[in-house]
């Protein structure tokens, strides 16, 4: 189907990383759960997705929140993720963004220093937990899904580059784990294209290597992207940089939310880190987030963790888009 009427958008960041909320327009999205409706709007809506991420109203690394009911007591909304290639089960850069959304448009009641706000994601309930201050939004933290390392130290052949030895985490969505230094890559000062080159031949070899499994859905078993780092997993009080590159060679801005849940679930299944200290992650940019494992659990057979992720996000802008009869390039395209 194609998109009709207009669509109605505020846009904010994090960390870098943008995130555009559909605040009217959107059809409605059929499903009792919220993977039902995240395959929904997969198959039924996604002419949409396309054209409020694709050019010429977004770009190739654009990323946007889809609001819809939830049916969790706990939860106050529920948001399905959408970006370049198709819907993400988790996104904690979107999160930190609509826990300071939550508070500005009233979809909870703000309470000083801090209010709770359950966004119910395709991976599960996340909570969110924004300061507040005078009345105002600030900081927020959030609280993700059990986040476990399914694959630790496996040995995989990425095309046109010798074999390495890689981890594959879940952290609400699931990553590969590479140090960039195996590729003769530093994730702070190498060229982008080159860090993604890589990073997409580590997807294709763990997608060819190993075959992944989630206790909850297998809706949720897939590999969302890899993540390189400066292979700085030891704890300690300097911060550790990386870069995430998923879903189609899209690249995060921020350290990614869910990146460094699962960062810091593989670093604890090694004894790396112990509960409660934190730790800083910084992005491709320069942006920061604080990570702490708060507490170890279970995620059915895998020994699991939760993890409590802080940073910020700012608004930027606001729109209304449509498409005029006859404009069949502004269904959306993408350039690369």
């Amino acid at each position: 189907m194609g998109v009709n009427g207009e669509i109605s958008v505020i846009d904010m960041h994090t960390g870098g990383e943008p995130l555009r909320i559909v605040t009217s327009g959107y059809p409605p999205i059929k499903g009792d759960s919220i993977l039902e409706k995240r395959r929904y709007a997969r198959e039924y809506l996604d002419d949409y997705r396309r054209f409020l991420m694709f050019e010429p109203r977004g770009h190739y690394d654009m990323y946007g929140a889809i609001l819809v009911p939830t049916t969790l007591p706990t939860a106050d909304f529920g948001v399905l993720f959408i970006h370049n290639e198709g819907y993400s089960t988790m996104c904690g850069h979107a999160v930190i963004a609509l826990g300071r959304y939550a508070i500005d448009h009233g979809l909870v009641e703000k309470q000083e220093p801090i209010t709770r706000v359950g966004i119910e994601c395709p991976c599960g309930l996340v909570e969110a937990f924004v300061e507040v201050k005078d009345g105002i939004a600030g900081a927020v933290s959030f609280r993700s899904v059990p986040a476990f390392l399914h694959s630790g130290d496996v040995q995989v052949e990425p095309e046109g580059f010798s074999p390495i030895t890689v981890d594959v985490a879940y952290g609400g969505a699931f990553y590969g784990l590479a140090n960039a230094a195996d590729f003769g890559l530093d994730v702070r000062t190498s060229r982008t294209r080159d860090l993604v080159d890589a990073a997409n031949a580590v997807s294709d070899a763990i997608n060819k290597t190993i075959k992944l499994h989630h206790p909850d859905d297998d809706d949720l078993a897939y590999l969302y992207g890899t993540i390189l780092t400066d292979g700085r997993d030891i704890y300690s009080d300097e911060s550790t940089a990386n870069i995430c590159v998923f879903a189609a060679s899209q690249v995060d801005r921020s350290p990614t939310g869910s990146g460094v849940t699962a960062r810091l679930a593989a670093q604890a299944a090694k004894g790396l880190i112990d509960v409660g200290q934190p730790r800083t992650f910084e992005s491709c940019i320069g942006t920061t987030f604080k990570g702490t494992v708060a507490e170890q659990t279970t995620c059915g057979q895998f020994p699991a963790v939760v993890v409590e992720v802080s940073g910020s996000a700012n608004y930027s802008g606001k729109a209304t888009f449509w498409k005029e009869e006859g404009d069949s390039v502004g269904a959306g395209f993408l350039l690369r």
